[in-house]
């Protein structure tokens, strides 16, 4: 019930998914009926924060002990000893009783899941008790603890946005692919200097369509994805490597798949077919902040959840909420839920630059909004969390925060320019140093956003800025950014809210700047390698030179092959019937749409085709011959 849906092409069962769905909806009846009869607790926060997760001396187990936010379907994670190695698994709730359920290894051979029969009910204790098998001769060693359950949130859940009126100013048209309303690029930098690579950005929140889209190195338009219904919503398109193959990865919401509505991961491989939906576990829906494929073959993902909590202490309502900001680790082959952590359980409510207020079901206390999460050189994850100005070192097998950069608390001495608001993106460089987009507001703390750079000295505790990179002109993003290290030094700074991509060299210089409609938001901006061939063919359109004009005068034919990169001219065929074409002229690839002069229009009734040539001239793909 609670594992998360992973639906590689044709190798997982979808049985997965119609067993969850029924679930899913208990899980509804449950929390509607919970909200009403089970008071918010005194506090959704434990009562000793960050304590260790390690347990029996060498398993690593979610729910957290003593935690009070588990999920009603929450599964109950152990980490640390083959699934052989764990028996004896009880699970009882206080008011649910005896839990059966199934013990499900993890396909990385560390671990295993117990997967309740039926969910736990929001507000109740629940016991947990196992053994783990002995090590080296020594006796087995008992496993026992408890968490709670908490009362979810039913306010309200993610889904898609509307869409403003479409206008056409704002977003390119093709003839080839009219069906295609992308927005437009304006490039208002590019250097010969500025790193290979295609760029990857997912624009929403303007008129016209949302998308994942990859522009080439130029800014022209290569792939574009529409996304329907109207208002799906995708973020943090990038490339990843998933079975070492490279893959398209992005976070959509909805995404309609297998029975299901909710956001989800989408992954496709290098022709654009779909190999794999990603969901989270635990009953929860992934959040578009964070999704990361790692080498043992599993992802990280970010979650927010709603939960009822107590806020007077804060000067929030008694009867409000919190968005419990998480982050969970999910078995790709098996779609288990190996780790949990939630920021409710290791930072307090009060280091919030968020207000508690309202703080209500409808609009619950925000007060961690975690946005990114990044492996680190020592195996830790580097957490950042928008609202309290502060990334966290964790380590992953006891979920313990070993430092703080930044924040109300810091374990750090922050030096000049080091303290970062409402900040995204943190990642640890091969140097050590942390890299940070910093949004500087809402609401506005500093003057204009920045992407900085800064080192750490982990003996003396003390942080410097070694590097800064602004817009000129200012730009202030009231959420969303990144900055990507590129190789050389240089980086590729996603500006969020506001539309604009630049990359940087290593000394500052600006060597690629564009921008989309002003209306336009993307989460990040990415220029990463990207070498694909769609399946489907290449498409065209011709266009005659003047209206009824015959066979004597000219035309053009428009080509086009979305998500094609290897193409670098097009040729286009003409002739009496499909099976006796004949070459009539060529172009070099002029983005992403190519216009083909003809001095002599094809003969009305004649049958035309286009191919697509790669570098060395050779036929890389060929449109559907069509009568003209």
């Amino acid at each position: 019930m609670a594992v998360a849906v992973l639906i590689p092409a044709g190798r997982v069962s979808r049985s997965v998914v119609p067993r969850l769905a029924p679930v899913a909806d208990r899980l509804a009846e449950v929390a509607k009926s919970a909200s009403d009869t089970v008071p918010a607790p005194a506090s959704c926060a434990p009562t000793a924060l960050n304590r260790s997760a390690l347990q029996a001396g060498s398993v690593t187990v979610t729910p957290l002990p003593g935690s009070r936010d588990a999920s009603p379907l929450t599964q109950i994670s152990m980490v640390g000893v083959p699934a052989g190695g764990l028996s004896g698994v009880h699970v009882k709730g206080s008011r649910s009783g005896a839990h059966t359920g199934r013990l499900l290894a993890y396909s990385q051979g560390d671990g295993a899941s117990f997967v309740p029969s039926h969910p736990f009910r929001p507000g109740e204790r629940v016991t947990v008790s196992a053994s783990v098998a002995a090590v080296s001769g020594d006796a087995p060693r008992a496993l026992s603890y408890t968490f709670t359950v908490a009362t979810p949130d039913t306010g309200g859940e993610a889904g898609g946005s509307s869409t403003p009126p479409s206008e056409p100013r704002d977003y390119q048209s093709f003839r080839s692919r009219p069906d295609l309303k992308p927005p437009k690029i304006t490039v208002t930098a590019h250097s010969a200097s500025a790193s290979p690579g295609e760029l990857l950005l997912a624009p929403y929140s303007g008129p016209g369509q949302y998308g994942p889209m990859i522009l080439g190195e130029d800014g022209s338009l290569v792939w574009f994805k529409p996304l329907q219904p109207a208002g799906t919503r995708a973020a943090d398109l990038s490339v990843q490597s998933y079975e070492g193959k490279q893959v398209l990865a992005w976070w959509q919401d909805p995404l309609i798949a297998g029975g299901s509505r909710k956001a989800g991961i989408a992954i496709d491989d290098s022709s654009y077919r779909q190999v794999a939906i990603v969901r989270a576990g635990n009953g929860y829906q992934p959040d578009l902040h964070e999704f990361r494929i790692t080498p043992r073959g599993t992802a990280l993902i970010t979650v927010y959840d709603g939960i009822l909590c107590n806020l007077s202490t804060l000067g929030g309502p008694a009867d409000g909420a919190v968005a419990d900001t998480l982050i969970q680790e999910l078995d790709m082959k098996t779609g288990l839920v190996r780790y949990e952590w939630h920021s409710l359980d290791h930072v307090p409510l009060s280091d919030s630059y968020a207000l508690p207020r309202p703080g209500s079901r409808k609009e619950p206390f925000d007060f961690f909004h975690v946005n990114s999460i990044a492996p680190m050189r020592s195996g830790d994850l580097l957490i950042d969390a928008r609202n309290t100005w502060a990334a966290y070192d964790v380590d992953p097998r006891t979920g313990q925060v070993r430092w703080r950069l930044g924040g109300r608390r810091s374990s750090f001495k922050m030096g000049p320019g080091t303290v970062t608001a409402y900040q995204h993106d943190a990642r640890e460089q091969p140097n050590g140093n942390i890299t940070f987009f910093d949004n500087g507001a809402t609401p506005k703390a500093h003057p204009q956003s920045r992407a900085i750079e800064v080192a750490l000295d982990l003996t003396a505790m003390t942080a410097t800025l070694v590097r800064r990179d602004e817009h000129s002109p200012a730009l202030v993003a009231g959420s969303q950014g990144n900055t990507q290290a590129l190789p050389g030094g240089g980086w590729m700074v996603g500006w969020g809210q506001s539309p604009w991509l630049t990359e940087y060299s290593a000394s500052g210089q600006v060597l690629f700047d564009a921008h989309m409609p002003s209306t336009y938001e993307s989460y990040r901006a990415y220029r990463q390698d990207w070498s694909a061939t769609p399946t489907t063919p290449p498409v065209f359109a011709l266009a005659r030179a003047g209206a009824g004009a015959g066979s004597g005068s000219g035309a053009t034919v428009y080509a086009s092959w979305n998500g094609a990169t290897g193409v670098a001219s097009w040729r286009v065929l003409g002739g009496p019937s499909a099976g006796a074409l004949r070459p009539l002229a060529e172009a070099k690839r002029s983005g992403f749409e190519t216009a083909v002069a003809l001095a002599k229009a094809p003969a009305k009734g004649s049958w035309v085709s286009v191919q697509a040539l790669g570098p060395t001239g050779a036929v890389v793909g060929a449109a559907v011959p069509r009568r003209v």
